[in-house]
């Protein structure tokens, strides 16, 4: 009999406790007492109130992503005979091998006519990365940023990419949630979360949809343990069956520990990959013969609703069930747990934006909440759960192509600045212009821009085809080595969050701006992330009307944000009250609707077809994350809670497993039409048939840059794939 798998639990303590042991008791207690905000997972912790604190004050809120996430910025500095070797050579190593060669402690350049990186002089870094921005023109550049950095940083990095004279200014959000941004800006006139922390702890009914948070935001599971607790139920909607969001053991409740776990969902359903639009269908149309809308919140606050009721009942149960592979009565189940809800939050991943219809996934979310009143009170809403610490903080302030035309007024009034007009690029298409050749130089502050790119093989080509890439980062990973054997790259080494010279802020996924303190020093020759490009602002720029020397201070950072960015006014004085807030006019706990008409709308959308069957391919793959892993960064090659030892492998279900006959040793090659895996092993798991699962960032060699229209996002989750047995 197979072991049943629990998430949480002993394993997860102990490997937190052994990561301890590593990196050094004094060391991860100062890293985690300190009043920095947590750098994994938007969901967010630490702060003014306490590094192991959440923002409605509840101690310890801490997981083994927090102290993995610390483990890689408390290492020593690289060994300097690290740069004798090749670029192909260090190129040989894994993501995570690369990761723990310990910290960039000094600037590193290579030349284009060298195959190796050699440590220089910072004036020699500044003044190099200066004069080749000077020489290309700003239209053949970009800059972008991952969501890790600050407010401070990302304000300073728009403003000095704009007054460079480029729009080309994006960050990590279009390969993730800027499908969510783009549907609910459409639906209800708002593009976060509608609700806080604490509405969590009023809701009686929890939609998990199309995310991992056993995995992926750990803490999210004791909020999803307390609704149980209280008598309130949570759907899970996801095509694969993830050990920890069926039972999972709570490291901070001795109770839950000792029993060997608590049931996390009431209901569990696995629609086909990619049909989720079927399955939000068959809710709304069980809903309606429940009686189940909410018509007095209908008629008084929405929009369209006529158009979407006709849908609904045009389309026939055997429509829906043949689309999503889900019979009515499991539908109708989580129906009923919908109408008998007093207050329902809907959460949802990139199980759901990473689709060429994303938008019109979470449209459809949008459509069940509205349906039954469940957007603007108290304890019920909209909850994208947001990956980076920072990452909606990153967009806040400003680090996209296209910012409000009443935000771009207030920024050229208060800096006496002119920005271009020309429309800038999202993330996507710079890689695609550089692939064509078109683009001269790129910044890339944070992250593994190559890691988070489809198609692994332009995303390299791409890089290759950049004359200058400039780097800000803190540990070394395969996207500064893509394309490193051609033109010059340099890499710079910046302070970790609680390294910082000043205070910074960040933003957490429900709108709540934290206060980090920094002020710890590991090393000597890094430097702030705003101390670089203020200085690489004053030399590009000696002529502008921004005064970059003085942008070198966060708090002169902070007045600019809080006069510029609606909703940020409280910024200002932030690190004199040390009064950590909510952005201004974001949660909503009043049926207002930031909309046109001041109405949320009903929207309607076809039903979706098969990506595989549409490409005459057998299989629709899903790219996914591992237990041991945060975005592209790789903790652990092996997968405790899916059984697997290598991320080399594709995850089947049993019955395509015994009909391909790949039980045993056999070993299976698995194609797109962009590139190919071999040598993966086959592993059982709970999904659909037809349906299968590879860990990403490796799989990115079969994802291709077909996206969704409307938001740019790329499709990793529904590719198109063939097996082929090897011999």
């Amino acid at each position: 009999m197979t072991k049943t798998v629990v998430g949480g639990g002993p394993k997860k303590v102990l490997y937190t406790l052994n990561t301890v042991r590593r990196i050094g008791l004094t060391k991860t207690a100062k890293a985690l007492n300190a009043k920095n905000a947590c750098k994994a997972c938007g969901l967010g912790m630490g702060g003014q109130m306490g590094g192991m604190t959440n923002e409605i004050g509840e101690f310890p809120s801490v997981c083994n992503k927090s102290v993995q996430a610390q483990s890689t910025d408390i290492q020593p500095a690289i060994p300097d005979e690290i740069f004798s070797h090749p670029v192909a050579e260090l190129d040989e190593l894994s993501g995570r091998e690369l990761d723990h060669l310990g910290r960039l402690a000094s600037p590193v350049f290579k030349s284009a006519d060298s195959n190796k990186f050699q440590p220089v002089s910072w004036n020699f870094a500044m003044s190099h990365m200066a004069k080749r921005f000077a020489e290309t023109d700003p239209d053949r550049s970009f800059f972008y940023s991952s969501g890790r950095s600050s407010n401070e940083a990302g304000f300073l990095f728009q403003l000095l990419a704009r007054a460079y004279g480029t729009n080309n200014v994006t960050n990590c959000s279009y390969y993730c949630h800027q499908a969510t941004s783009v549907a609910m800006e459409a639906t209800i006139g708002t593009g976060t979360s509608t609700v806080e922390l604490d509405d969590l702890k009023k809701s009686d009914l929890v939609f998990v949809i199309g995310a991992n948070p056993s995995s992926n935001h750990p803490r999210f599971i004791h909020l999803l343990k307390s609704v149980r607790d209280r008598g309130g139920q949570v759907i899970i909607i996801n095509p694969a069956k993830e050990p920890g969001l069926v039972k999972f053991a709570v490291p901070k409740s001795p109770r839950s520990m000792l029993k060997g776990g608590d049931e996390i969902a009431s209901l569990y359903l696995q629609p086909r990959i990619g049909m989720d639009v079927a399955l939000f269908k068959g809710i709304a149309k069980a809903v309606l013969e429940e009686n189940g809308a909410d018509q007095q919140f209908i008629d008084q606050y929405g929009e369209d609703a006529e158009e979407f009721f006709a849908d609904i009942a045009s389309i026939t149960w055997q429509e829906i069930e043949d689309s999503c592979g889900i019979p009515k009565d499991r539908i109708g189940q989580a129906a009923r747990y919908y109408c008998e809800a007093k207050s329902a939050v809907f959460a949802w991943g990139m199980g759901m934006t990473h689709h060429v219809n994303g938008v019109e996934n979470i449209e459809y979310i949008s459509n069940l909440a509205l349906l039954r009143g469940m957007i603007g009170r108290p304890g019920a809403g909209l909850l994208p759960l947001r990956g980076h610490s920072n990452v909606q903080g990153i967009g806040t302030i400003g680090v996209k192509p296209v910012l409000a035309k009443e935000v771009i007024a207030e920024i050229e009034k208060e800096l006496g600045v002119r920005f271009p007009t020309k429309k800038g690029l999202d993330t996507l298409a710079t890689m695609e212009q550089a692939a064509a050749n078109n683009v001269d130089a790129a910044l890339i502050m944070g992250g593994n821009l190559f890691a988070a790119t489809p198609d692994s093989k332009t995303a390299a080509k791409s890089l290759t085809n950049i004359g200058f890439k400039a780097f800000l980062t803190t540990t070394l990973n395969k996207g500064h080595l893509a394309g490193a054997n051609s033109g010059e790259t340099l890499i710079l080494p910046v302070t970790a969050r609680d390294e910082e010279w000043e205070p910074t802020t960040q933003e957490s996924m429900f709108n709540f701006v934290r206060l980090s303190d920094g002020g710890i020093k590991r090393h000597d020759n890094v430097r702030p992330e705003v101390a670089i490009l203020s200085e690489l602002g004053k030399r590009l720029l000696p002529d502008s009307p921004i005064d970059f020397a003085a942008y070198s201070n966060h708090n002169t950072i902070r007045e600019a944000i809080a006069a510029t960015i609606p909703g940020m006014e409280e910024l200002k004085d932030i690190h004199i009250a040390k009064q950590e807030f909510h952005v201004q006019n974001r949660i909503m706990h009043e049926p207002v609707f930031h909309t046109p008409t001041g109405k949320a709308k009903f929207v309607v959308r076809s039903m979706p077809a098969s990506n595989a069957e549409m490409e005459g391919m057998s299989f629709t793959l899903a790219t996914i994350r591992s237990e041991g892993q945060f975005n592209s960064i790789v903790y652990e090659e092996k997968d405790s809670y899916r059984q697997t030892d290598t991320r080399w492998c594709v995850l089947m279900n049993q019955l395509d497993i015994d009909r391909l006959h790949l039980n045993g040793e056999i070993k299976i090659t698995m194609r797109s039409e962009s590139g190919e895996m071999q040598g993966l092993t086959v592993y059982p798991f709970d999904v659909p048939a037809g349906n299968i699962l590879a860990y990403y960032p490796e799989a990115n060699v079969l994802t291709s840059r077909t996206h969704d229209p409307r938001s740019k996002t790329p499709s990793f989750k529904s590719v198109p794939v063939e097996l082929f047995k090897e011999t």
